[in-house]
């Protein structure tokens, strides 16, 4: 019998058969990886994903789900979308808060595994224990809102669903996977079901765990949500993480023109005091959550309106060299209709902009600050029609096409595009970009977290740097496996203290915080050995050569050298206890 907080079950769907089976997770596999994220990689490690293309129909992507799902505490409505990257041929980890997470886990397991592919467009439906596959020839080419109201209408609200949109139909690298609203963003998962031919996945259960100690964790949890309610979360109850754009934009690390700046004239016309004074704004949560940080902008009657934060604003903005509010938001709603992550349209189409800029691309269109462009290519990008047939594999892959050494300057690491922190500005956040597991990743690091403190200076960055680094990355990987939201770091006094106690209360378990420590270790260890197995090289931890070899044009003190940068790498792998070129030692693999 599983621990309290846990089924102690995947199910495993083989698209190609039809089959499912339940299958028993130990318990000691639970405890030492927890849920989300870190029971993800090892669920795909056990069943050797790193073997397969992500495109090959042998491939496997996991739904994961956690021990606190369900339970009072607040943001714990999250789950875990697993799966070797198609825009890396990584390992890719997306997380996502809706009801998804809460009814995917009431049919009574901790993980759905997919493996195999339908021969036509389908939806999983898991209803309990049972699976069933149904077509999806009548919403097989709609957006995301259309197919979500389809679904609504065709099965009812009992059931939750995930889906695809055309980007994920037409295996867009970077393409997600979206229910409520919100989306499992990064990394293109939402392709792997488009090659799988699965346009939603309907989950509906009624099987709840139950919590070793409800007294103490529903007054466990009433503390929680008051502390939420402090300084740590206070702005982006108010304004959003939009609220970064300007405080980023007077520290000169708004990347912006395709990070060749790091400040852009005319950004405050995208901050959220600007945004609300044109346009209707309500504010949401999300599900079991009581921060509310979502900021919808454009609700009218009849009109579902576009969630903006910074990640949004900056790739769709300033990033291509644009200020303009509608169009920001109106290229914000696309990629959400058409499911794609924002980031990376926002790097490839500022990277093709440089490109064309300098001649390397036929289109004297595509120009920085070129709002219509910016929309035109969107959708082609979902479709990959025209130009977007070329974007729509991402900027690296856009790189190696062309040549002419544009790969110097492309936004990426590992093919994932940088996301909204300017490297040499931030250079702690530098190492973290380098050496993430998923490529360059703000979420799965968090070292802008050092930067912004006194602990370093964010423009010399020293050894120091790497423990540092390390130390907000195990943070992130426990947060990402218990699953709670990233904006509750700075509620905890002791984050790997009170991750114990909440797991305590919830399993029974009497795990302590130097437990919680090896636990977060141990992921990111097997986050590297699936890469090293997928076929990663110690040269794929770096940054693009123009951020190792020119300071920002408006922050010459802003420098980053390449032997800097291999220095921090280095002593980080030394402090993770790999090889000095980052593969792991005898004593830290762990068997698959």
């Amino acid at each position: 019998m599983a621990a309290h907080g846990y089924h102690g079950k995947t199910l495993d769907i083989d698209l190609t058969t039809g089959s499912f089976v339940s299958n028993v997770i130990d318990e000691e596999v639970l405890r030492h990886h927890i849920g989300g994220s870190g029971l993800g990689v090892r669920l795909l490690l056990d069943r050797e994903a790193h073997r397969h293309e992500p495109f090959n129909s042998k491939s496997t992507i996991g739904f994961i789900f956690s021990p606190l799902v369900g339970s009072p505490l607040t943001t714990s409505a999250k789950f875990a979308v697993v799966s070797r990257s198609p825009l890396t041929m990584r390992f890719n980890d997306s997380l996502a808060s809706s009801r998804f997470a809460i009814n995917g886990k009431r049919t009574g397991h901790d993980a759905i595994m997919i493996t195999g592919a339908c021969e036509t467009p389908s939806i999983i439906v898991v209803d309990e224990s049972e699976v069933s596959l149904l077509s999806a020839e009548a919403i097989w080419g709609m957006t995301i809102p259309d197919s979500e109201q389809w679904l609504l209408d065709t099965y009812g609200d009992d059931y939750s669903a995930a889906v695809i949109g055309p980007a994920g139909e037409n295996q867009v690298r970077f393409a997600t996977i979206s229910h409520d609203g919100r989306h499992a963003g990064r990394g293109g998962s939402g392709a792997i079901l488009g090659s799988k031919n699965i346009k939603a996945i309907l989950v509906r259960g009624s099987q709840r765990c139950e919590w070793a100690d409800e007294t103490g964790l529903v007054n466990y949890a009433k503390q929680l949500s008051k502390a939420s309610f402090g300084p740590a979360t206070a702005k982006y109850r108010e304004l959003g993480t939009a609220s970064n754009l300007l405080v980023f934009n007077r520290m000169n690390c708004l990347p912006t023109r395709n990070f060749t700046a790091g400040s852009m004239e005319g950004s405050e016309s995208l901050s959220p005091q600007q945004l609300q004074l044109a346009h209707d704004k309500v504010q949401v949560s999300c599900a079991a959550c009581t921060i509310g940080c979502t900021h919808i902008y454009g609700k009218r009657s009849g009109t579902s309106g576009t969630r903006i934060e910074y990640e949004n604003i900056f790739a769709l903005g300033p990033l291509c060299g644009i200020t303009n509010q509608d169009t920001v938001i109106q290229a914000s709603q696309l990629c959400d209709n058409f499911g794609m992550d924002t980031i990376s349209v926002g790097g490839t189409i500022a990277f093709a902009m440089e490109c064309a800029e300098r001649g390397y691309l036929d289109d004297t269109l595509l120009r920085f600050g070129n709002d219509e462009r910016l929309l035109q290519l969107i959708p082609q990008i979902a479709h990959r029609t025209e130009m977007g047939a070329l974007l729509a594999n991402g900027s690296k892959s856009v790189a190696m096409e062309i040549g002419q050494d544009t790969i110097d300057f492309a936004p990426q690491v590992k093919g994932m595009e940088i996301p909204g922190y300017e490297p040499r500005a931030l250079q702690t956040m530098a190492l973290g970009f380098a050496v993430g597991a998923r490529g360059a990743d703000h979420n799965r690091s968090g070292a802008y977290e050092v930067d912004f403190s006194e602990q370093v200076d964010r423009k010399r960055a020293d050894i120091t740097a790497a423990a540092l680094a390390i130390e907000t990355e195990d943070k992130a990987a426990v947060i990402d496996s218990l699953i709670l939201c990233k904006f509750l770091r700075g509620v905890f006094d002791d984050l790997h203290a009170a991750a114990a106690d909440m797991l305590n209360l919830v399993t029974g378990w009497d795990i302590n915080r130097d437990e919680i420590i090896e636990s977060a270790k141990r992921i990111i260890d097997l986050k590297k050995q699936f890469n090293i197995l997928a076929g990663w090289s110690p040269e794929e931890d770096t940054l693009p050569k123009r951020m190792l070899q020119t300071a920002l044009a408006d922050d010459p003190d802003a420098s980053l050298s390449e032997e800097t940068l291999q220095m921090l790498v280095k002593a980080y792998n030394r402090g993770r206890g790999w090889t000095d070129d980052g593969f792991l030692q005898s004593t830290t693999v762990h068997e698959v």
